[in-house]
Parts: structure tokens; C-alpha cells; sequence
């Protein structure tokens, strides 16, 4: 276990090289983008490391923040991360999760884990089974998925009139003569720069996340970017219409899924063309060439969204605790009950007020 601020970087290689070996990992779990947050967003003191090695390499990896003086944790990202886990390998994920669970430092009676955003199938769940004290589970955020196939197999799967009027609006985007152009790692900086800036354009008369405005978003973000372009995890495109730049898009790309993260695009752009027409079928483009079998739509239930009539799935929180005589623990789970059905009410009726709470999980 390794407590101080530079773990994480100490052990980037072998991170990396485990990470290859996890086929549930999300580029939330990439060591650059987990590196990049805690500059920006860490406070000194409060990383812990969790390591799993059997003859000397990393069979297992987990990545921490202490809440507060007591012993609480909890994962790095906060609200920005859609997926929170662990790095198992592969060829001995049980056993690796065993000995995760086991290293947990959980001694006491008013310690506590708890890991929001818990996608199924993460390897987190393996850890979660294997904990033998107490454990509660909670949904979370719903997200949303799309298969990754053709997008002529995609529409046959809408209503008849929703697909006639998405093939009528694709055709606006193949005739309009938008040219999509790749950035690479070394583009990555600007090209996010760029993409914030669109980003506040369009959000500008509607209400913008707080968080997406600030200094220290902006740097992880062209800093975390440029890392996960550069090992293949991401791929950012931008969007050109009479030579001028009208959006740019960051998918995240991992086994499991590619992810529509975050895009800007020029107003101008929406008084003429699909934007989610567009933004979808280069993301579907990309995510088929390279294998990978779903495109998630990620958090969030925005219209433009609903259209493609998406799978929905709840990620989990997994709360884990010492054993039975653990009333500090409990009290936690109880706590994340009562977040739950508040969160729910917010959903439901009160949205401008969730919108405004956001940026407080950030940190």
C-alpha cells in the first residue's frame, strides 16, 4: 500500500502494462487520466494506493482518496468520472480480487469504502463480493447504450416516422460537406481548448456545469486527453464546415465501450445541421473500426439521447465496511439511502436544483 502523493506516477508503468490486462477497464482507470486528476483536483496527504503482486508483477490495482480524518474512502474522478473500478487481471481476476479486498484498509469500526459510478460487469464487483465485512449496494447514475453497429442497422431499430425524419437529416449532413479531421496527442491541448471554448457557446443561454468553466478543468482535461489519445483510449475529432471549426468531439474508447464524453459545437451549427446526427455517426465509425461492441452515451437522460432509443443501465454504489459491530459504517449506508431518494425527488421534480448541486461532487 502506498500512501504518498506520488504513487501513482511512480508506478505508471506498471499501471499501464495491467491495465492492457483488464478487459473491464474504462479509461477512467487509465494511469494518465487518473494521474492528471489528482494534480489538479488531489489534496496532499489523502491518496492511498492499493497494490496486488504475485512474483513480483501487478495482478491487481486500486486507486483511493481519504475523505477526512477517520479513514473514509472513496474513488479519485468525484463527479467528472462516468465509471469508477479497480485494475484486476484477467488470467486470476478471483484470486486477484480476493487479495484486493483483503488489503482494503478497513480496520476499524468507523472505516468505510464507498465507490460511486459502478458500471455492470466492472471488476470492482469482484472486490465487492469478496469483502467479508459488511457491504450494501446502491444504484447510481443511469447510463445508456447504443450497439456499435452500421448506422443504416441503428436506424431500422427506431419507430418508422423517428427513422425517416434521422435519414432525411443525415442526408442534410452528407450534402452540407463537413470535413471530420482526427487529433493526435500532440493536437490533444488545443484541440480542448477549442472544444471548451465551443462548448460554453452553446451551453451559454441554457446553463453550463460550473466546473466546466474553471481553470483546473480545462488543464486536467487537455492534460488527461492528450494522455489517453496518445495510448489509443480516446480520439478527438473536430468538424469543419466552409473552413470554419464548428465542433469537437472526445470519445472515449476501452474493451468494454467507446463513450461520447463531451463535445462543443457552434450554435450556427444547430440552426443548420443534426448535431447528434452528426457527433454519432463518426463516433460509430470509430468504435466499429476498432472492435468494440457498444457506443455509451455515457450519464445524463438529454432528449437527443432518447431518440436513439438506448439501453439503460444503472451503475451501482458500493458501500463496504468493517463487520458487524460497525455502527459507523452502517450509519454511511444509511446516509447513501437518504442521498438516493433525494437525488430521486431532484430528478423528478426539482432539475434546476440538481443542476446546481452538481458542481459539489466534484470534489
Amino acid at each position: 500500500m502506498l500512501r504518498d502523493d506520488g504513487a501513482l506516477e511512480r508506478v505508471a508503468g506498471e499501471w499501464d502494462d495491467l491495465f492492457g490486462r483488464c478487459s473491464a477497464a474504462t479509461s477512467f482507470q487509465a494511469v494518465g487520466w487518473l494521474c492528471s486528476w489528482w494534480r489538479h483536483y488531489g489534496e496532499p496527504g489523502r491518496l492511498v494506493v492499493v497494490l496486488v503482486r504475485r512474483d513480483g508483477v501487478l495482478m491487481g490495482a486500486a486507486a483511493f482518496r481519504r475523505r477526512g480524518p477517520f479513514g473514509g474512502l472513496t474513488n479519485l474522478g468525484g463527479g467528472l468520472v462516468d465509471f469508477t473500478d479497480v485494475l484486476l487481471d484477467d488470467s486470476c481476476a478471483e484470486r486477484a480480487a480476493a487479495e484486493l479486498a483483503a488489503a482494503l484498509p478497513l480496520r476499524r469500526p468507523w472505516h468505510s469504502l464507498e465507490l460511486r459510478e459502478v458500471r455492470p460487469g466492472a471488476a470492482a464487483h469482484l472486490v465487492y463480493r469478496a469483502w467479508r465485512g459488511r457491504r450494501h449496494r446502491f444504484e447510481d447514475s443511469l447510463c445508456q447504450y447504443l450497439p456499435a453497429v452500421p448506422m443504416e442497422e441503428l436506424l431500422r431499430q427506431l419507430p418508422g416516422k423517428t427513422a425517416q425524419r434521422t435519414r432525411v437529416k443525415l442526408r442534410r449532413i452528407a450534402e452540407a460537406g463537413v470535413v471530420v479531421r482526427a487529433t493526435d496527442a500532440a493536437g490533444a491541448p488545443e484541440a480542448v481548448r477549442e472544444m471548451l471554448r465551443l462548448h460554453l457557446l452553446q451551453w451559454q443561454d441554457r446553463g453550463v456545469t460550473p466546473e466546466h468553466r474553471s481553470e483546473r478543468f480545462a488543464a486536467h482535461l487537455a492534460e488527461s486527453t492528450a494522455a489517453l489519445v496518445g495510448s489509443g483510449r480516446a480520439a478527438l475529432h473536430r468538424f469543419w464546415l466552409d473552413e470554419e471549426l464548428v465542433a469537437v468531439n472526445l470519445l472515449l474508447l476501452c474493451p468494454p465501450f467507446g463513450g461520447l464524453y463531451m463535445y462543443g459545437a457552434h450554435p450556427r451549427l444547430r440552426e443548420r445541421l443534426d448535431i447528434a446526427g452528426l457527433l454519432f455517426g463518426v463516433a460509430l465509425d470509430e468504435v466499429r473500426s476498432a472492435g468494440i461492441p457498444l457506443l455509451s452515451l455515457l450519464r445524463g437522460q438529454e432528449p437527443y439521447k432518447q431518440r436513439w432509443r438506448p439501453d439503460r443501465l444503472p451503475n451501482q454504489r458500493l458501500v463496504l465496511g468493517p463487520g458487524r459491530l460497525a455502527p459507523f459504517a452502517a450509519a454511511r449506508a444509511a446516509r447513501v439511502r437518504l442521498r438516493g431518494i433525494a437525488v430521486h425527488v431532484l430528478r423528478t421534480r426539482l432539475p434546476r436544483v440538481k443542476m446546481a448541486l452538481a458542481a459539489r461532487r466534484l470534489r
